[in-house]
């Protein structure tokens, strides 16, 4: 069967995982066995994903990232360099707790920026900005851009990855959005 991935030679792809068309796989990473992986999915050096974690389509993650049991990527998400995820909330070393690990959802078109900090159990809500070195805890909401540690929610990103201003324009694409009732950001019309 003809692969129609590319794997560099340096990486490691264990048995019983699934990578979709046009897929890149950079040097020194690892895909763990169970893991399901999109179509045109980008990984760059020294990635680890798995096991049993899910990538959907057009997702980028960037150097230094791992991606443990318990994480789910929707389409069109963004991981940083050296993002980290967590799969427990209170580890041991000497105390096995692999059944208490928590689902973190990172939701479609996700931003998270370089050495942030996602704790598990979460969900970061659809084409939300998580920034550089920021802590998340919480769940975020959609659109939202978050900050600090913890994070904490500063503004509102558009579809396409700019910052919002009170006129809750994007001076890229002209979308307008509105803050619903209960708080979150939502396209016009």
């Amino acid at each position: 069967m003809e692969q129609n991935y590319f794997v560099h030679e340096s990486s490691y792809i264990d048995d019983g995982v699934t990578i979709g068309e046009g897929t890149k796989i950079w040097h020194f990473s690892h895909i763990l066995g169970g893991t399901k992986i999109g179509k045109s999915c980008s990984f760059g050096q020294n990635v680890s994903v798995g096991p049993d974690v899910i990538v959907s389509n057009n997702c980028k993650v960037q150097n230094n990232v791992s991606l443990y049991k318990g994480v789910i990527l929707e389409d069109g998400v963004f991981c940083g360099p050296s993002c980290v995820f967590t799969n427990v909330m209170n580890p041991r070393s000497e105390v096995e707790r692999k059944n208490e690990y928590r689902t973190t959802l990172v939701k479609r078109g996700a931003s998270i920026g370089a050495n942030a900090t996602i704790v598990c159990g979460v969900t970061l809500g659809e084409y939300c900005f998580i920034g550089a070195g920021s802590v998340v805890i919480r769940d975020v909401k959609p659109h939202a851009v978050m900050v600090g540690n913890p994070a904490r929610q500063i503004g509102w990103m558009s579809h396409a990855g700019e910052k919002l201003g009170a006129d809750l324009i994007c001076p890229r694409d002209k979308r307008e959005y509105e803050i619903t009732e209960d708080g979150f950001l939502k396209e016009k019309g």
